[in-house]
């Protein structure tokens, strides 16, 4: 069964979960390095898939899915850690980038 989850109820989902299961959220820089092995280990399995490197055994049963979960989890904390609201952050990113790069895109010559 899949349900539709909004970038609030997952800050809200992780929080309880944290502050239950996980006892307490590990410091800001704590986390902040997780985020980097977490990111370190969806760059390696996208380089095995997708580039030339060959696949080690220990890739075995690894998934994109799940290395891009675990980022956005740790994502999830350190955003509710700093106050930040991603739904909101999010918005204004779009809006950012819809000003910003409006015809950016369209005109980049290595894009056609």
């Amino acid at each position: 069964m899949s349900i539709d989850i909004t970038l609030k109820q997952a800050q809200t989902d992780v929080d309880q979960w944290i502050k239950t299961v996980g006892v307490r959220y590990f410091n800001e820089l704590t986390n902040l390095g997780i985020l980097m092995e977490e990111v370190g280990e969806l760059s390696r399995l996208m380089v095995r898939k997708y580039g030339e490197q060959s696949f080690k055994e220990s890739d075995k049963g690894r998934e994109l899915s799940d290395e891009m979960a675990d980022v956005l989890w740790v994502l999830i904390c350190l955003a509710n850690q700093t106050g930040v609201d991603l739904t909101e952050a999010l918005q204004k990113n779009f809006e950012k980038k819809n000003i910003r790069d409006a015809n950016r895109h369209q005109e980049n010559e290595k894009l056609k």
